[in-house]
C-alpha cells in the first residue's frame, strides 16, 4: 500500500507498490499520448521554432479540451487565434511533465526535489482532469459522490474502477501538494 508524499531531509518522498507505480506510469503515458498533436509541426522553421500551429482547432475530445481549454471567452475567432499561438507549446510542456513524472517512478522510494515535485504535481493534475472528464465530474457535488469509493472489492463496473483510480490519484496529489507547502515553511 502506498504511503503519501512527505517532506523529509532528503526531499519529498513517497513509497509506492510496484502495481501502483505501473498504474501511474500507464496513466502518464496515456495522457501523454492523448496530448499528441494530430498534425506535424509547421513546415515554416520560424513558426515551428516559436510554436505557432496554423492547423490548431478546438479539440473534439472533451478530456483534451479540459487539458487545452480555450484561452479567451466570448469570441470563437479570438480563442482560435490564441490557440494557434499557444497550443503546441502547451502540449509539449504538459508532455514533458508527464515524461519526467514517469521517469521519477523508476526510483524506490520515490524521492523528489522541489522542481521534480512540481512537475509530478502537474502530471497528476492532468491525469485527474482526464479521469474527471471520463467520469463526468463537472462540479464538487459530482466529485463528492465518488469520494467514498475506496474499496476495490466493491467496484462493479468500469466507472467504479475509474473512480478508485481517480481517488488514488487525488490522494497522491493532495499529499504531494501538502509536502510542497510544508517545504515553504
Amino acid at each position: 500500500m502506498a504511503t503519501g508524499f512527505k517532506l523529509t531531509r532528503k526531499g519529498i518522498t513517497a513509497n509506492l507498490e510496484p502495481g501502483e507505480r505501473d498504474l501511474l506510469r500507464k496513466l502518464f503515458t496515456d495522457v501523454q499520448e492523448l496530448l499528441e498533436p494530430d498534425t506535424a509541426a509547421d513546415s515554416d522553421p520560424l513558426a515551428a521554432m516559436v510554436g505557432i500551429d496554423s492547423s490548431a482547432a478546438v479539440p473534439e475530445d472533451s478530456a483534451l479540451l479540459r487539458l487545452l481549454p480555450n484561452g479567451t471567452a466570448g469570441s470563437d475567432e479570438d480563442a482560435l487565434e490564441f490557440r494557434r499561438f499557444t497550443e503546441r507549446s502547451l502540449r509539449e510542456s504538459k508532455q514533458g511533465a508527464l515524461r519526467a513524472a514517469a521517469l521519477q517512478l523508476e526510483a524506490a522510494p520515490l524521492r523528489l526535489d522541489t522542481e521534480q515535485a512540481q512537475l509530478f504535481a502537474r502530471a497528476l493534475n492532468d491525469v485527474r482532469l482526464v479521469l474527471a472528464d471520463r467520469l463526468g465530474i463537472d462540479d464538487d457535488e459530482a466529485a463528492e459522490r465518488l469520494h467514498d469509493i475506496t474499496d476495490p472489492s466493491k467496484a462493479e463496473d468500469v466507472d467504479g474502477y475509474l473512480a478508485l483510480v481517480y481517488n488514488f490519484v487525488t490522494w497522491m496529489q493532495e499529499t504531494l501538494m501538502q509536502a510542497l507547502l510544508d517545504s515553504l515553511r
